[in-house]
Formats: C-alpha cells, structure tokens, sequence
C-alpha cells in the first residue's frame, strides 16, 4: 500500500477510475456539530490518498467535482455516515453510491457482523486493526492514524466484487440497488433531525 497525503483537496493531477472507494475521518458522529477532518480516496490500485480537510481555509474543489459526477461509483463501508458528512459540509447531493455494509446485511444474513473489519476478514482473509478508530483526527496525523485511515479504502473494491457476487446468487441485486438510491434520502432526514426516529414504524 501506498500513502499520498494532501493538504486541503486532491491535487490536480489525480484522476478518478470509473469506481472509486471513499471514507472520512470526523471530530465525532453528528455531521451537523462535528468538524470533517480527513478524506480517504482510492481507486483501487493499492494507493491511498489522503486529504486533510480544513474548511476554514479551502475547499477541496477536486474532490468535491468527484462526489457530485454521477458517473463515477463511489464505494462506502456505512454510506450513510459519510454521505450524510459531505452532504452537510460541501452542500451536495451525491449519486452513484456503493455500501458495502448494506450488501453485506443483505446477503451475510448468517451473522450480525457487518463491520468492515469482518468483512475484510471473511471474505479476503485480510486481519487489519482498528486502534486508531477513536482518535482525535483534528490535530497533525500520526503514521499510525494514516496507515489506518488508508486501510479504510484500501480493500473496497474487492469486497464489492465479493459481495456482488452473493447479490446476484441471492438474487438481491435489485433490492441492493433500490437501497443505495435511497441513501440520499435517509442522509436527508439524518440531517434534518430524524437520525433515530424509525418514520416507517407503526
């Protein structure tokens, strides 16, 4: 694995493959009072970039260009989290999303482990470590915090492949799919006050 790490936005140079998988690193668990701090992008060829985001300073206009083309798939692990994160930072609705946590509940239904720690586990035999989880992520960045910030990105895409696969053996493609669409809509009410009221519920 390889680390490029960025201050403020990708650089110029960078250029998106047709998937990209994608994570951040925040102050806590509510994107309406917790500040952004890092972004974790890949393409999934083994490099890792990183962007410490500081908003009061720049915003990471390349990046930003990337999650607002619906061309482009981005992958999450829990996308609810993150869209909700850029939705509330940079003001955009982002389309073309991937869970992998979602895929992984709906097809993995012989367990209720769905953290992406298990899943790098099962399904590529990969043990990665989640110390540096609960971190402060607003400071300067140790190498521990960016090789696990990397490691967040890094296996994505074969994980998708994976559970693509069991999607199409169960035949839950469609109902996987019609999931990921609705996330703009559950980011929606995350951020507008309804992040634990079950609206559907009787």
């Amino acid at each position: 694995m390889k680390i490029n790490f960025h201050q403020g936005d990708l650089p110029n140079s960078f250029k998106p493959s047709d998937v990209v998988a994608l994570d951040s690193e925040t102050m806590g668990l509510n994107p309406n009072r917790d500040k952004l701090c890092l972004v974790q992008i890949s393409n999934g060829d083994e490099i890792c970039h990183l962007i410490k985001i500081d908003l009061s300073i720049q915003k990471p206009f390349n990046l930003i260009k990337i999650l607002k083309n619906n061309k482009i798939q981005k992958i999450f692990h829990y996308a609810r989290f993150d869209v909700a994160v850029f939705k509330y930072n940079f003001k955009i609705n982002i389309k073309n999303v991937y869970c992998t946590k979602i895929a992984s509940k709906l097809v993995r239904t012989y367990t209720d482990k769905h953290g992406y720690k298990d899943l790098c586990n099962e399904l590529l035999g990969k043990s990665i470590s989640k110390t540096e989880q609960s971190s402060d992520w607003g400071g300067e960045l140790s190498k521990e915090q960016q090789i696990y910030a990397a490691t967040d990105v890094l296996y994505l895409h074969k994980i998708k492949d994976k559970l693509e696969k069991m999607l199409l053996r169960e035949k839950r493609s469609k109902l996987a799919k019609a999931c990921f669409e609705f996330i703009q809509y559950r980011t929606d009410l995350d951020i507008n006050g309804w992040s634990e009221q079950d609206i559907f519920k009787h």
